[in-house]
């Protein structure tokens, strides 16, 4: 591997500046660092990228095993979604300061972790800004790009790419880049022989025309519920739901148990930065990575209805309630349409420390 750029030097200063002495970012991690690291992914990254980090496991997760990707989206841009996530998508923050679970030196851990399972060679970027028609951008992007990407680059089957956060890490040849070369093992085709240099360039000329400069901005953190508060109208009537292949429910049939003050306990088992960002009202976040031997904690099993949501929309809700079904809890289910499009059919949330409720559109 060739030495970082001044560049990276430079971008690893910016995002372990608040490190009291600099990170190592070298690829040289020992065996027991390998698999402290190895367990750090199985436990946070798996569920969705997949177990040998071959993606597409849950919500279109994308493989953390391209060469190209990691080569040049090492170590800032790795750095950045994994601490703050990616927005209009399943990937929510990990890193402390947005509610997750991991330290700074948990994610730089991981970070390296990808790139030396790979024996990445990194590519030194050229960073100048590329010149581009973003009009003419728009145009071919619709043509080529927003069937995966989205029509207005808010992600389906690809990653968002109208995602302040990744323009505000992603350099203009970086973006470049994956559009010429691809990414191996991902749908993500080469578009070098099917555009011309200058078709690339406006494409990627559009694409930071989204951008409104992003900068990391952590929540002010509310405190989890308590145990005694677990269970949503304790006095009230058990719901009588209808699920589909006994686990599913609708979304509508919660929204109208909670409007009834029906007594259950909703578990919200993204990663805990989520449930700081927002929320079901009275869920309680039980995040899928949680030490399988603690989830059941402080939960009653007597009947007690339990209602998991996540946002992909049921691998992470899955795994929770196939764990406490294991366990003898008997009335569990799943909220078959998840958070994101809980949100979208106008269902009550509640977001911030404040709890200020309103209504998704």
């Amino acid at each position: 591997m060739g030495k970082f750029s001044l560049f990276l030097l430079g971008m690893a200063i910016l995002i372990f500046n608040s490190a009291s002495k600099a990170a190592d970012l070298s690829l040289t991690l020992n065996k027991d660092e390998m698999k402290k690291a190895d367990s750090i992914y199985q436990r946070y990254c798996s569920l969705c990228h997949g177990k040998e980090r071959e993606g597409y496991k849950a919500d279109h997760a994308p493989s953390l095993s391209s060469k190209s990707m990691l080569s040049t989206a090492y170590p800032q841009i790795l750095y950045d979604s994994i601490s703050w996530g990616r927005v209009n998508s399943a990937m929510d923050g990990y890193s402390e300061e947005a509610g997750g679970p991991l330290k700074d030196s948990d994610i730089i851990l991981l970070i390296r972790w990808l790139a030396q399972k790979e024996n990445i060679s990194l590519v030194d970027l050229d960073q100048a800004l590329i010149s581009g028609n973003s009009s003419q951008g728009e145009t071919l992007y619709s043509k080529n790009c927003a069937s995966c990407h989205g029509d207005q680059g808010q992600g389906v089957s690809g990653p968002a790419l109208a995602d302040q956060l990744f323009l505000s890490s992603a350099t203009d040849s970086y973006i470049k880049y994956a559009i010429v070369n691809g990414r191996e093992d991902t749908p993500m085709q080469s578009f070098s022989k099917s555009l011309k240099d200058e078709e690339i360039n406006n494409i990627v000329a559009y694409l930071r025309s989204q951008a409104s400069g992003w900068r990391p901005n952590p929540l002010e953190l509310a405190e989890w519920p308590n145990p005694e508060d677990y269970v949503i109208n304790p006095t009230g009537e058990a719901p009588k739901f209808k699920l589909r292949e006994s686990r599913y429910v609708p979304a509508h049939e919660v929204e109208k148990a909670l409007e009834d003050n029906k007594k259950l306990i909703i578990l919200d088992t993204r990663p805990g930065s989520a449930w700081q960002r927002i929320h079901i009202p009275g869920a309680v976040p039980m995040p899928y990575y949680r030490d399988k031997s603690k989830i059941a904690d402080d939960l009653p099993n007597d009947g007690t209805w339990i209602v998991a949501y996540c946002a992909c929309p049921h691998a992470a809700s899955d795994s929770v309630i196939n764990h406490l079904r294991s366990l003898g809890y008997k009335n569990t289910a799943v909220i078959d349409e998840g958070i994101l499009k809980w949100i979208e059919m106008g269902l009550p949330v509640v977001a911030g420390k404040d709890k200020v409720n309103y209504v998704g559109n």
